[in-house]
């Protein structure tokens, strides 16, 4: 980060009382993604091997998204320098991040990825958590008014539109929901599918998503809030599923709902929630932890939105996850850096979404 940026503050308290990102913050945070897009090693595929022509090496199969560990990771790296630049035009980085987007983001690289997900072993690879950040990553770029933009996005739709054909199908043959606090948490894919889907005015994909939300959760109750976090979480079942349903239940459902299916949330000096603790920022698996504390805040900051009651407890809930979370993003260590700035970002410009 440019030494004018060093000393400055990575985020603000804005006049709703959430966190807003600074400049500085944003262009700290866009270091950690800028490293890794086009870093091929160490990665971890999750690719099933029908024959011996995916034994190569990971950007054979992945032009696009083989930087950042893993493919969803590296989807999400885009989304986040996106975001960046449709937010701070003074980011310093800008020519960089327009130019390996522009790299990245080929159409014919978007094809490439497209064979991968046609294969019939490989169908549904990276469901549902990477096809819901592809879908967010076109989101962005749908409505970035700049000409670099226009440009990717229609590279991007075409991998996008068939997510969207993708998503269809599987949650019409899906009989449970996925209450998880890893990738495969449903309400959090369905969460980021619906914003795209609202933003395209895909309504078949929204009439999916909708019917599939009800049907899962418009029943539930008393969220055993209690039982969280797990140790390997970096999702919150109970929060993902609350701060999905404010997008499709009608508002004054949604009060009944929400108080009904997290009613200690709002009691006056609630703590129903409180901050997950990291011990080893090096192990991949334990520092989901802190990616939980990000992901919370943004729920907490679309539940207060949404809400009628309580709405200070909440938010002040929020920023002590996030404040907790912010100086461990850039921990050293590539097991969370890879990932924790787009949880970051997300959550910082969540009154965006």
């Amino acid at each position: 980060m440019p030494s004018a940026f060093a000393q400055q503050p990575l985020y603000t308290h804005n006049n709703t009382g959430n966190l807003e990102l600074t400049v500085a913050g944003a262009a700290h945070l866009a270091q950690l993604p800028l490293r890794c897009m086009q870093q091929e090693f160490p990665y971890k595929t999750g690719v099933v091997f029908s024959d011996s022509s995916l034994v190569t090496n990971p950007r054979n199969y992945h032009p696009a998204f083989y930087g950042c560990f893993d493919w969803h990771s590296s989807v999400h790296g885009h989304w986040m320098l996106v975001r960046l630049l449709k937010s701070f035009s003074a980011l310093p980085q800008n020519q960089e991040i327009r130019t390996k987007l522009s790299q990245n983001l080929t159409a014919a690289h978007i094809q490439e990825e497209q064979q991968l997900f046609s294969n019939r072993e490989n169908k549904g690879f990276e469901r549902i958590y990477g096809w819901s950040w592809l879908l967010q990553l076109q989101r962005e770029l749908l409505t970035w008014n700049d000409p670099l933009g226009k440009e990717l996005a229609a590279n991007v739709q075409p991998l996008a539109t068939q997510f969207s054909r993708a998503y269809i199908d599987f949650l019409s043959r899906l009989m449970y929901p996925i209450r998880v606090g890893e990738h495969t948490n449903l309400a959090f894919g369905l969460r980021l599918a619906w914003d795209y889907a609202e933003t395209v005015k895909d309504t078949a994909l929204q009439t999916a998503i909708r019917q599939a939300a009800t049907r899962f959760y418009a029943a539930d109750k008393d969220c055993p809030a209690s039982w969280e976090p797990g140790g390997y979480d970096f999702l919150s079942p109970c929060l993902e599923e609350a701060d999905l349903m404010w997008r499709i239940l009608p508002k004054q459902e949604y009060q009944v709902w929400v108080k009904a299916f997290l009613p200690d949330l709002f009691k006056k000096d609630t703590h129903i929630f409180k901050v997950a603790l990291v011990k080893d920022y090096t192990d991949g698996k334990l520092v989901h932890l802190n990616g939980l504390n990000l992901s919370r805040a943004w729920c907490l900051y679309g539940i207060a939105r949404h809400s009628t009651e309580n709405k200070q407890a909440i938010l002040q809930m929020a920023n002590e996850h996030l404040e907790a979370a912010i100086p461990h993003v850039a921990s050293g260590d590539y097991a969370g850096e890879h990932w924790l700035a787009s949880f970051a970002v997300y959550a910082l410009t969540t009154e965006n979404n």
